[in-house]
């Protein structure tokens, strides 16, 4: 399994104003974009050929300071599913993909947008909002293992148990109690992997979500299953949770090395991303300040998140600036 499909095109509606900026799976994580830690992820297990779909501020992520970096984009002669313009790029000898939605297509429409790349691979599919370091050659393995066309990773803590198991702990019989089998006993991981059979089992219209073909997969006992219990998982879509994970040790040093921090300012358990300025007197605790964002003197902040290109100046706690 060669190909990741990376999901970026979500609104990001829980984290504004932050996605005011950026879209959601661009917004730093220790100094660099969310979505490139999922990408890493998948490079570290062989992954070469990547696909993003995008939507929102689509033309930030080719910015070169707030996108995916210093990336030669070239126009595709093919095209998404509905005629939409592919852009693709380079990045550390591996192909990137941007499938643009001008209008949102959902995760099952997602996918049929891309279904020309897919061909008749198997795909790994990772949502472009959380963090994690799951054990993602566990979920390749049970999927090419099993044959089964969708096999989802699955954790057994979290305060959305949607997925009901049957009694192998390898098939998924109910979501949601949809199917009124039985009650959610496990959490969605966002990371699944997908064979082109789901295809048929996908409904025809162009907006759609996959969860509909999951249903139907689990109702003929075809949606697999692998519990991937062991490493951090991050849904970063909302603040709490964002500032959260950067508490997490081992993922990067907390102030890059590339920030401008004077002589007598004051940074404590805070996220200071490169290019960022801290001027004399700030006091700066349990926040993070976003690459090329500066904070003038004197200014005093404790968990907030400072992304914008105006400078952050006065006391402020909680807040979003």
């Amino acid at each position: 399994m060669t190909k990741a499909f990376l999901l970026g095109a979500g609104l990001g509606t829980r984290l504004r104003p932050l996605t005011s900026r950026v879209p959601k799976p661009l917004v730093p994580f220790f100094h660099r974009p969310l979505i490139l830690h999922a990408w890493q992820a998948c490079r570290d297990l062989g992954f070469t050929d990547f696909a993003i779909n995008i939507h929102h501020l689509p033309e930030v992520w080719k910015d070169s300071m707030l996108g995916l970096g210093a990336i030669d984009w070239r126009d595709l002669d093919e095209c998404g599913g509905n005629g939409h313009v592919v852009k693709q790029g380079t990045l550390n000898g591996s192909q990137i993909r941007l499938f643009e939605e001008p209008t949102l297509l959902e995760t099952g429409g997602g996918l049929r947008n891309i279904r020309k790349w897919i061909g008749s691979d198997s795909v790994l599919v990772h949502n472009g909002d959380i963090y994690s370091t799951m054990d993602l050659r566990a979920l390749i393995n049970a999927h090419q293992q099993s044959g089964l066309p969708v096999t989802l990773g699955l954790r057994s803590d979290g305060v959305a148990k949607h997925i009901a198991l049957d009694e192998t702990g390898e098939r998924v019989i109910d979501i949601r109690n949809k199917l009124g089998k039985a009650e959610g006993s496990h959490v969605f991981s966002g990371v699944y992997c997908i064979n082109a059979e789901l295809f048929d089992y996908l409904p025809e219209e162009e907006i759609v979500s996959v969860i509909p073909a999951f249903l139907r997969l689990a109702e003929l006992g075809k949606l697999g299953a692998v519990l991937l219990d062991e490493g951090h998982w991050f849904d970063l879509g909302e603040r709490e949770s964002y500032l959260a994970a950067h508490q997490l040790s081992g993922i990067g040093p907390m102030i890059h090395p590339e920030a401008k921090i004077a002589t007598g300012a004051i940074v404590e358990n805070s996220a200071v991303g490169p290019g960022a300025i801290i001027e004399a007197g700030a006091i700066v605790r349990n926040s993070v300040v976003w690459p090329h964002a500066r904070i003038g003197a004197d200014t005093v902040l404790d968990r907030c998140i400072v992304y914008s290109s105006n400078t952050a100046t006065g006391l402020h706690q909680n807040a979003d600036l």
